[in-house]
């Protein structure tokens, strides 16, 4: 009987700029065999993005029309099911702008040794581990909007730079994040709110209060939790 592949899926989330990728990055040093798999890379084509009903601009941030929802759950079914990443599919997250924000290397090494000691664990039980961790990160509504207009835009899939139009972020990301999320808060409240039942086992970091290796390491700790309760 052959070995089953080991899949842990770990969804990050929170407001553009709130450091999903940075995140998602220093995991990846970390977890022994992981990938990044980058929502935006489903988004629809450029000529296929809704124009808000409003403000006339084409809307990449509203959940609805912002990804294309049947491709991304058809790809990561794929993913658990298999363990790899189809051939065909090609990223183009490295065409955007990243700031770099290391941590202690202390913390890295900590966390490498301890996975990898659990991934050895395994291997020799030959069991298999199909986990979903749920890790939020909160950033507040002022430092989110300075880090956007930070940015120069965002590079999309046919290789465009898209630009955000004036009062991009007032009219159109923020309030679509809102609209997304306020069921995850309870009182609609994206900015203090405690998590609700919405989002099962939903782990919520207010980042701003830890430093990125305390976040981090908190991320590690949950996944190795699950890995240690054998979920």
């Amino acid at each position: 009987m052959s070995k089953k592949t080991r899949v842990i899926l770990v969804g990050i989330g929170g407001a553009t700029c709130s450091g999903k990728t940075t995140l998602a990055k220093h995991l990846k040093r970390i977890l022994p065999n992981s990938v990044i798999i980058h929502q935006d890379d489903f988004a629809p084509p450029q000529e296929l993005v809704p124009v808000h009903p409003v403000h006339n601009v084409q809307d990449w941030d509203a959940a609805p029309g912002a990804i294309d929802w049947p491709r991304l759950i058809k790809f990561l079914r794929e993913v658990k099911a298999t363990g790899e990443i189809p051939a065909d599919h090609r990223s183009h997250d490295h065409l955007n702008e990243q700031k770099d924000l290391p941590i202690p290397e202390s913390v890295r090494d900590q966390w490498v040794a301890h996975f990898e000691s659990l991934r050895a664990q395994r291997a020799a039980d030959g069991g298999e581990d199909i986990l979903d961790v749920r890790i939020y990160l909160r950033v507040p509504h002022d430092v989110l909007r300075a880090r956007r207009h930070e940015r120069h835009g965002y590079h999309t899939a046919e290789g465009t730079l898209w630009r955000d139009p004036p009062q991009y972020w007032e009219n159109i990301v923020y309030p679509a994040y809102v609209d997304a999320n306020r069921d995850v808060f309870e009182d609609g409240d994206v900015e203090k709110g405690k998590p609700t039942a919405k989002v099962e086992k939903l782990v919520l970091l207010d980042s701003l209060e830890m430093s990125m290796g305390d976040a981090v390491s908190r991320s590690c700790e949950v996944i190795a939790a699950f890995l240690d309760a054998g979920a």
